[in-house]
């Protein structure tokens, strides 16, 4: 199994489905996790239960927050070796049903909260000119889906912020790559309809849904030594899928 024994990570959204299925995957390959969600009560009961080093509260939205946060994490820790921005939201609508409030609120949290939490993480690393982020992004911003629109927007645009921030760090040795998931078997999709789920399984070639292990199994290998030549990758977890 991966070591990551000695590194100290950070992921948001870490208190449910793949934030925290990736906190339980990082803890057991030896790493310090943090990890942090909107409510600091339940933060610190899946911290407890994952066996991570601290469940914080935090809202991505809030840039000045997030840095406080990360900074913090990393004088504690005296360094940040990987940051996994898994903080996130997904709420459907038809074009014509989509609200203001739907749309400000999924780019403040998916778009704005992703950069906020990468723009600190960089800086963290910088000192030691070396680290990982992962960021969440979803086949669905890549290919797009029909009542998602507003989802799609904001995921598409996480794919090109770790793109970008790729190009622009990777001289300071700091690596930054997404995961896209497909059909996940978490909360955000449990409002699916066993039909729904019977045919993304069926579109599936390896003939299931994912787990969230799935992903967080390879948010695990990209943060480590083993993927040490791997930055500005787009990475596809979803059985298949869209092939």
């Amino acid at each position: 199994m991966t070591d990551l024994s000695g590194r100290v990570a950070l992921v948001t959204g870490g208190t449910r489905g793949i934030g925290l299925a990736t906190v339980r995957a990082l803890v057991e390959a030896g790493a310090t996790v943090v990890l942090t969600g909107r409510d600091e009560a339940r933060a610190k009961e899946a911290a407890s239960a994952a066996g991570a080093a601290a469940g914080l509260a935090l809202d991505v939205t809030d840039a000045k927050a997030v840095s406080s946060l990360v900074r913090g994490v990393a004088k504690e820790h005296g360094k940040l070796d990987v940051v996994v921005a898994n903080a996130g939201i997904m709420e459907d609508a038809l074009l014509g049903m989509i609200r203001e409030e739907l749309v400000d609120t999924t780019l403040s949290t998916n778009v704005a909260g992703t950069l906020h939490t990468v723009q600190a993480a960089a800086r963290a690393m910088m000192r030691k000119k070396t680290g990982a982020i992962v960021v969440l992004a979803s086949i669905v911003g890549e290919y797009g889906s029909a009542g998602q629109t507003v989802y799609a927007a904001s995921k598409a645009a996480v794919a090109n912020i770790a793109k970008s921030a790729a190009k622009e760090l990777g001289r300071s040795g700091i690596r930054v790559n997404a995961v896209a998931p497909g059909v996940i078997e978490t909360d955000l999709t449990a409002g699916l309809s066993e039909d729904a789920k019977a045919e993304n399984t069926g579109k599936t070639p390896l003939g299931r849904l994912g787990r969230a292990e799935d992903v967080a199994n390879a948010i695990r290998f990209l943060v480590s030594d083993e993927a040490s030549f791997i930055t500005g990758q787009v990475l596809g977890v979803d059985g298949g899928l869209v092939l």
